[in-house]
Formats: structure tokens, sequence, C-alpha cells
């Protein structure tokens, strides 16, 4: 039995061994063919990254003065925001690589970006200025660039997290409205020349609920800012339509609603909140306003 007992467990040994190779060998197998098709699915990705390239915008947090305490938890927000619209316009240059004509880029997400942009800067500003000198010129920081083909840098308010405060009020004082105004705005005919246009070219016009309308009476002391505020509405229309025109034609289904009426809609929810923030500064602030800002497009 001592000298049985020595084959019999050589015996068991090799077929023991000879069954752990052939499950190694199939391991191996099963992982190489499971590494190649990783390497497969993930080059395209990267690929595509590279190629649509990525947005970087100026840093605002670096160019804010001393922030009082009573307004760092708003500044805090809107910083955060700043950075959720640069991380959502970046998402967005991925998911729609290859669409549109060769303004599509900026048409659709650098222009749709700036605008959130400068509604974002204008509220930072407005919460300091409430208890400190109001920074001037923030938005020359809100335009953006495209860096075409290459890795998304640091980014501004880097680690901002996700959305916060998103709905904070927007406010802003006379000054800004006309700043945005940029220097003077146009009257309702021009808005309607546009849409003329427009419908002349087959692009259709654009139109949108008359706030004026909608107004209750407006205290002397916020007739001038009212006044101007629903004379940018109009040149928002003008704008608007004009844009139309010229961009007939690109992008895809979605075209008109992302490049167009979306941004036109932020603007005029800005700019309806301004008026009535004016309005309630010496008289009972009007509400629901902000469901006027939405336009539609006719054929």
């Amino acid at each position: 039995m001592s000298r049985a007992l020595p084959k019999y467990n050589k015996r068991r040994v090799a077929i023991i061994g000879g069954a752990a190779a052939v499950a190694l060998t199939g391991a191996i197998v099963a992982g190489t063919a499971l590494a190649g098709e990783t390497s497969k699915s993930s080059t395209p990705t990267a690929r595509t990254l590279a190629d649509v390239g990525s947005i970087t915008c100026p840093d605002v947090a670096s160019q804010l003065p001393e922030i009082p305490a009573t307004a760092q938890a708003e500044v805090d927000r809107n910083l955060t925001l700043l950075q959720t619209q640069i991380d959502e316009a970046n998402k967005r240059l991925v998911d729609t690589v290859g669409q549109g004509g060769p303004n599509f880029v900026q048409n659709a997400i650098l222009g749709p970006l700036e605008d959130k942009r400068i509604a974002t800067v204008n509220r930072i500003a407005t919460a300091i200025g409430r208890t400190a000198d109001k920074p001037q010129g923030l938005d020359a920081l809100a335009p953006c660039t495209l860096n075409a083909g290459g890795a998304a840098g640091a980014g501004e308010e880097a680690g901002a997290g996700a959305e916060a405060g998103a709905g904070a009020e927007a406010e802003a004082t006379p000054s800004e409205a006309a700043s945005e105004a940029a220097g003077g705005a146009e009257d309702t005919g021009n808005a309607e020349g546009a849409g003329d246009a427009g419908e002349a070219a087959g692009a259709g016009a654009i139109s949108c609920p008359d706030v004026a309308s909608q107004l209750p009476a407006i205290p002397a002391t916020a007739q001038a800012e009212v006044d101007r505020n629903l004379a940018l509405l109009d040149t928002q229309l003008a704008e608007a339509n004009k844009r139309l025109v010229d961009t007939v034609g690109q992008g895809g289904p979605n075209f008109v609603q992302n490049a167009i009426l979306g941004p036109l809609a932020d603007k005029r929810n800005s700019t309806i909140d301004r008026i009535a923030i004016s309005i309630g500064r010496t008289a009972e602030k009007p509400q629901g306003l902000g469901s006027l800002a939405a336009c539609t497009l006719t054929q």
C-alpha cells in the first residue's frame, strides 16, 4: 500500500493539474477577448472627444472683489451655476458632433451659453452691490471659446458641483438693462419688419406674448426703467427674427428651438424679471409674468 499510494497521488495530481491548465487557458482567452472588446468600444469615444475639442470660459471667481458675508451664499450658488453651464455645454458639444453647418456651435452652443452667463454674472454683481460697491464689467467674462481638438482645461470654478440656486431671482439695476440694450433699443416696428423679412424668406417668424398689456399701473419712479426693458424686449425679438432668417436651413429639426427660441426665452425671462422688480420697489410686485417669456415660431 505504501508503494501504490504515491502512484495514485501522482495520477490524481496530473488529472487535477490538467483541469486547472484548461481552466486557466479558458480564463486567459476570455480575458483577452474582453480586453479587446473594451478597447474597441472605448477608442471611438476617445477619438470623438479629441475631435470636438472643449469649451473654456474666463474665470469669474478670481475677478470678484471682496464678497460681503451677506452675499456669500448667493454668489457661491451662481459660481456653481456657471460651472454647471459649462459642463452642460461641453456635453452638448459631444452629443451634437457632426450636426449643422459651420456656425452650428456658435449659434446652438456658445451663443446660448454666453446669454446664460451674462444673466448669472449679473446676479453675482447685484448680490454684491446690495451691501458693497457693485463690481463693474463682469459681462466681459461671459463669452466662451471652443478649443478645437484639445482636451478640456481645468475650467472655471473647478469642483463647484451640481447646479444650485438656479432658480435665484434675476435682479438688475437700470444700468444693467441699458447695457444689455447695447446703447439703445429698437422699437416694435423693427421687430415686425424682421418678422416680415423672415416670412418672405420662407423661414417663418417668431411671435411673443405682449408684456406691456399685462402690467399693472406703473409707479412714476419705475416708468423709465420699465420703458427701457419693454424696448429691450422688442430688440430681442427683432434680433431673434433676423437670426431666424440668417440661419435658415442650418442644423437639425431642433435647431430653431435650441439656437433661437430657447436663448430668446432666457433673455426675455431676465428682462421681464427686471420689469417686475422695478415695479415692486414702490408698489406691489406683479406675479406670473415669467409665463410671458416663451415665444413661438409661426410658418
